[in-house]
């Protein structure tokens, strides 16, 4: 006789959706509508007319963001950037991430509840959809709506993701481009078609089912925590010390005392969106998002306690002693930040109206012509950062003889022109086979640069 398998239990939860035995947790949240929540939800709205309006303001003759990677196009508020300004891109992102560090010294995680889109989303848009399609089914915690209301969800949520799918991509092909693969026929950009319907899959494979399972297993941000975060860090935390020894109120009426003010209803764990349980301290998977903090001032406030049993505080004050603000990484990551932001801001409105880059013709490096003179042939690429059209002209220094197909070289706002050169020099004017050519490229407004082209010929 074989017996049946026994699974192990583990000694603690080892993540907050998952069962004992290893199959998903899955989270049906209660709402609670307390006062963080609604200061949350008025965030959300306008973090969700942001990022919608975001790709059809345009600033500059830009849209405000663009990141078009296929054409290396990219434009922030009005600025204009080409790939190959990498000291910008450098300092931009160092910036970035310095700010997430000082950001989450100061509040913790106060960016993944309150500001990132996973959390706007689901917690604002999805989860209430859900609970307004599902009525009972979805308050009861299980998974139990009529087929029917599976099926409305279910288009309701692609019909949403599709919506999120086309501005999502808006950033980084443009708005107007989307509005005319949303209008033209499959068969006019199928490329386009396919990429739209991969993206809205996707998104409705995250809010539909994946939801907080990316907070908790794919996001690299909460595990950080242990690094970015130290003692003084605003955190949710659950004041142990007024809260210990929980006890229900039915427990309360024996008389035996000694109970602090946690009355054990759990509803603070039935309101957490990634389904921890806030008594237990600080823990990965907590978003900072309140839910918790509402849910128990609700208690407090119908048994008669004070409310703030769930709060925001740091790790410090929870033990009975003071938050220091002032520490040295909150004091050392905005002075580097600032500094960084200086040395951005600068070489951005120091930075010349276009670039100028000399490109390597393919084939052979010269060639030598019958009467003796040396042809070279001079390519550049001129990029123009301005939002208006700009003809620019290739000066040769006097006494050097050239040839210049197309003089001026027109381009178009935020884009980029070839120039070609053909260069004839006496061998004479080589030395050890190179000789430098002064080539000026002038716009006849604000932008004139000298380019010293490094011709090659004979030895």
């Amino acid at each position: 006789m074989t017996s049946e398998p026994q699974f192990l239990e583990a000694p603690e939860q080892v993540l907050s959706t998952l069962n004992p035995d290893g199959t998903r947790r899955w989270l049906h949240p209660r709402l609670a509508k307390g006062r963080w929540w609604r200061r949350r939800r008025l965030v959300a709205w306008f973090l969700i007319a942001l990022f919608n309006l975001l790709p059809w303001i345009r600033i500059g003759g830009k849209p405000a963001i663009l990141l078009d990677v296929a054409n290396r196009d990219f434009a922030f508020f009005g600025a204009s950037f080409r790939p190959t300004e990498t000291p910008l891109l450098a300092l931009f992102l160092l910036a970035v991430f310095l700010g997430i560090f000082y950001l989450t010294a100061l509040v913790g995680r106060a960016w993944c509840g309150w500001g990132c889109p996973q959390t706007v989303y689901l917690e604002f848009l999805y989860r209430p959809l859900e609970r307004l399609i599902e009525g009972k089914s979805y308050s009861s915690g299980r998974r139990q709506a009529p087929l029917w209301r599976k099926v409305v969800r279910l288009g309701v949520f692609t019909v949403v993701s599709a919506h999120l799918a086309h501005t999502f991509l808006a950033y980084f092909v443009g708005g107007p481009t989307v509005f005319r693969w949303s209008l033209g026929s499959p068969a006019e950009h199928p490329v386009g078609f396919a990429l739209v319907w991969v993206v809205t899959g996707l998104m409705l494979i995250d809010f539909a089912w994946f939801r907080e399972q990316l907070c908790i297993l794919a996001c690299p941000y909460g595990r950080l925590q242990s690094v970015l975060l130290d003692r003084n860090s605003l955190i949710i935390g659950y004041d142990a010390a007024r809260g210990e020894r929980r006890g229900k109120m039915g427990e309360r009426k024996g008389g035996t005392g000694g109970f602090g003010d946690c009355v054990d209803c759990g509803l603070c764990v039935a309101a957490c969106p990634t389904g921890i349980d806030i008594r237990d301290g600080l823990q990965m998977e907590c978003v900072a998002c309140a839910e918790c903090i509402d849910a128990c001032d609700s208690v407090m406030a119908r048994t008669g306690r004070a409310p703030g049993l769930i709060r925001y505080a740091s790790q410090e004050s929870l033990a009975g002693g003071r938050t220091r603000w002032l520490r040295p990484r909150t004091v050392a990551y905005p002075l580097v930040l600032g500094l960084i932001l200086a040395l951005f801001l600068g070489t951005l409105l120091g930075r010349a109206s276009a670039m100028v880059q000399i490109r390597r013709s393919t084939g052979a490096a010269f060639e030598l012509l019958p009467d003796g003179r040396v042809r070279n042939l001079a390519t550049f690429r001129i990029d123009n950062r301005t939002d208006q059209e700009r003809r620019y002209t290739i000066s040769l220094p006097a006494g050097v003889e050239g040839m210049i197909p197309v003089n001026p070289v027109v381009v178009a706002a935020g884009d980029s022109g070839i120039a070609v050169v053909h260069l004839y020099l006496p061998r004479e004017a080589f030395s050890a086979g190179k000789a430098t050519i002064p080539i000026t490229i002038r716009d006849g407004v604000d932008f004139e640069q000298v380019v010293e082209y490094p011709a090659l010929g004979p030895l």
